[in-house]
């Protein structure tokens, strides 16, 4: 299969950010009649759910959209496989993420780009924004900043606050491999793993492995300078700053495999990879290393660090990338909108890796429902089904967990949640058939 003309979409996607000038804008949620709704939605009227707001702060969740808004937050420094383009060249991805969010989880997103590199100021923004928001989803972070900026803020708001870079990554991977390991007949806890570049999303995968049961000592990782172990002097002296990357470097790779990252190849069943997005940073004779029947998830973007016919030719029965013009796409979009809407639903105060599992088990159910194959083991964007599952099992996670602080039969969430994602879509559809975009 060859690649789509990445020069060409990127040519028409020019033209249609020009054409629209972005891709979102605010629209009213309520009627507008004449003169007297003004009096309602504005003074003198308004002035009645402000008191009781004032005495009682949860009836912001009645009086207003915050229990349906989130922010969208980054400050530029990691976005896609572009780097450190900084806040403003970063918003296009934030609206587009905007966009996912309404289209597939009826969740109103706010694009929020940060002018500052201070994480201290970072997370002193964020909390200052609180009170307009149901929820905060982190995107396009560096790290290490990025896990700081992360714990910081769940400890100190009270809305749950994800960085999708890690929790929607490694969920959606999870829900992958999961179903992989269903159509090659292998156990999720007896493979051998290799992790292919220690950044945010894989240390985010890592971790959820783990939670997963996972033996960390059947995984080896690596990053640009070699194996990961206990003897790399290099992270041990930034043990401080990079201790997660440190922590994986005591748990991992049990036998100190250090020169030939393809050493690390050898008999294994899977990897997993979020590193360079170039073609060729994964061999195949590297592939041809591994164990029968592996599964390879090559998922930088905007380009794969293997293309997945490569990747088969070199022995893969499985391949998988982050690009929808192939097969296996692995995108966190599979998990945040519903994730975002079952939070929102039951109003969650936070998003925790209990939650992000049964969201992976849920997507995974999805395409197993469907047929699994060597060429589906996750669903596409648009199965609409997809998000509202994932959002129904996030929301009932929480119940059970006694995190949320909205009680509703499980009917009634599963209606309310269909009928808020069919809206969305429906409202778009609306706006198209009658000409005004």
């Amino acid at each position: 299969m060859n690649p789509t003309d990445d020069k060409s979409r990127a040519k028409t996607a020019l033209q249609l950010h020009r054409q629209y000038h972005g891709k979102m804008q605010t629209m009213p949620r309520c009627p507008i009649r004449g003169l007297e709704d003004f009096s309602n939605w504005y003074t003198p009227g308004v002035a009645a759910p402000c008191r009781e707001i004032e005495k009682d702060p949860a009836l912001a969740y009645e009086f207003t959209n915050k229990g349906n808004t989130i922010a969208i937050v980054t400050d530029g420094s990691r976005v896609l496989g572009l780097g450190d383009i900084g806040p403003l060249a970063g918003l296009p991805v934030m609206e587009g993420k905007a966009l996912l969010f309404k289209y597939l989880g009826g969740v109103d997103a706010v694009p929020i780009c940060l002018d500052s590199r201070n994480t201290e100021e970072f997370v002193n923004i964020v909390k200052a924004l609180q009170p307009s928001f149901g929820a905060i989803n982190l995107e396009d972070i560096a790290q290490p900043k990025c896990f700081d900026i992360l714990e910081a803020l769940r400890d100190e708001l009270t809305i749950p606050v994800w960085h999708d870079d890690q929790q929607g990554t490694a969920t959606v991977l999870l829900a992958g491999l999961t179903n992989a390991l269903k159509v090659t007949g292998k156990h999720l806890h007896l493979i051998k793993i290799v992790m292919f570049g220690m950044g945010a999303a894989n240390i985010a995968v890592y971790e959820l492995l783990k939670a997963s049961g996972v033996n960390p000592e059947n995984i080896v990782a690596c990053d640009s300078k070699g194996l990961l172990h206990s003897d790399r002097r290099d992270i041990a002296q930034r043990r401080d700053e990079f201790h997660r990357k440190w922590q994986v470097c005591g748990e991992t790779n049990p036998d100190k495999l250090q020169v030939d990252i393809g050493l690390a190849f050898d008999q294994a069943d899977v990897v997993i990879a979020f590193s360079q997005p170039e073609p060729g940073t994964i061999r195949s004779e590297w592939i041809k290393r591994m164990a029968s029947d592996p599964v390879v998830f090559a998922c930088a973007n905007p380009q794969p660090e293997i293309w997945p016919e490569e990747a088969k030719c070199a022995g893969a029965v499985i391949a998988a990338t982050g690009r929808s013009d192939f097969p296996n796409q692995v995108n966190n979009s599979l998990c945040f909108p519903g994730v975002f809407r079952g939070v929102l639903s039951v109003r969650a105060n936070a998003i925790t890796n209990e939650m992000a599992i049964a969201a992976a088990d849920e997507l995974a159910n999805v395409a197993e429902s469907k047929g699994l194959s060597i060429d589906y083991i996750l669903p596409r964007m648009n199965e609409w089904d997809a998000h509202a599952r994932v959002a129904v099992v996030t929301a009932q996670t929480a119940v059970k967990q006694g995190i949320a602080s909205r009680d509703i039969a499980d009917v009634e969430l599963i209606k309310e949640i269909e009928a808020i994602m069919t809206n969305a879509r429906k409202s778009t559809q609306v706006l198209m058939d009658a000409g005004l975009f």
